[in-house]
C-alpha cells in the first residue's frame, strides 16, 4: 500500500471524528474527492430528479471526472487536514 493511500485511509477515519459537522458544500467536496480517490470517475446513471441528495452527490463527483485518483486522494487529505486543524 502506498504512502498516499495510507494517508488517504487515515484521513477518512479522522473525518469521522470531527467535532462539528461541516457545511453542505464541504460535505459534498469531501464525498466527491473520496469517491474519485477510491473509485475514479463517476459511473452509472444519474439519480432521479426528486433524489436531491443523490443528484447533488453525483454532480459533485462528476465535476472531478478526469482527475487522477492520487491527485484526488491528496486533495482529500489536504481538506481533512484543514478541517481537523
Amino acid at each position: 500500500m502506498s504512502e498516499v493511500t495510507q494517508a488517504f485511509e487515515a484521513a477518512a477515519q479522522r473525518v469521522q471524528a470531527l467535532d462539528e459537522r461541516p457545511d453542505n458544500d464541504t460535505l459534498l467536496r469531501l464525498y466527491a474527492l473520496y469517491k474519485q480517490g477510491s473509485e475514479g470517475d463517476v459511473r452509472g446513471p444519474k439519480p432521479g430528479f426528486f433524489d436531491f441528495v443523490g443528484t447533488a452527490k453525483y454532480d459533485a463527483w462528476a465535476k472531478l471526472a478526469g482527475t487522477e485518483k492520487t491527485a484526488a486522494m491528496q486533495q482529500y487529505i489536504a481538506l481533512v487536514d484543514k478541517l481537523t486543524g
